[in-house]
């Protein structure tokens, strides 16, 4: 089963509501280490899709002339 494609607004969603569990006083030990695994990925995933944005990211000279992003 393929993983479902999310946007870089939902994983930061799903962050922050993986980081309120983490604070909740009744959670136990073993989901907070599941919600921590769960958050890695998700953290991994989103750090992926913000290096493939910086690598399409352009930026206008004044000139006219377009230079890739770190260029700058």
């Amino acid at each position: 089963m393929a993983a479902k494609k999310t946007t870089l607004e939902q994983d930061l969603d799903k962050l922050d509501e993986l980081v309120k569990k983490m604070d909740a006083k009744d959670i136990s030990l073993d989901e907070s280490f599941a919600v921590y695994e769960e958050g890695m990925k998700i953290l991994k995933g989103a750090n992926e899709k913000l290096d493939e944005v910086e690598k399409k990211v352009k930026v206008l000279q004044e000139d006219g002339s377009l230079t890739d992003f770190d260029e700058e």
